[in-house]
């Protein structure tokens, strides 16, 4: 009985840090290319690029039309995977 205590706290310790690490910068090689795929589909601007559950996410990119998109995108092929409307 003595161990549950310390497991339980050593699990909850392990899984905040899992969570605190969910979103990550994106080198800053990738970052570039990433920005060049998002020009090249018509995006003026953005507010973040990051790499979160192994997809990467872009916050407010605002199209050439002025619309503004959240965008997920292939880490692999960087294609552009979702498109929401915001």
């Amino acid at each position: 009985m003595r161990l549950a205590i310390p497991l339980l706290a050593l699990t909850l310790a392990a899984g905040i840090t899992a969570t605190a690490r969910a979103d990550e910068k994106l080198p800053p090689d990738q970052q570039a290319k990433v920005e060049a795929v998002l020009r090249q589909e018509g995006f003026t601007t953005w507010k973040e690029i990051e790499l979160d559950d192994g997809m990467i996410e872009v916050d407010d990119a605002v199209d050439s039309n002025g619309k503004q998109f959240d965008l997920k995108l292939d880490p692999k092929t960087l294609a552009v995977v979702k498109r929401k409307a915001e």
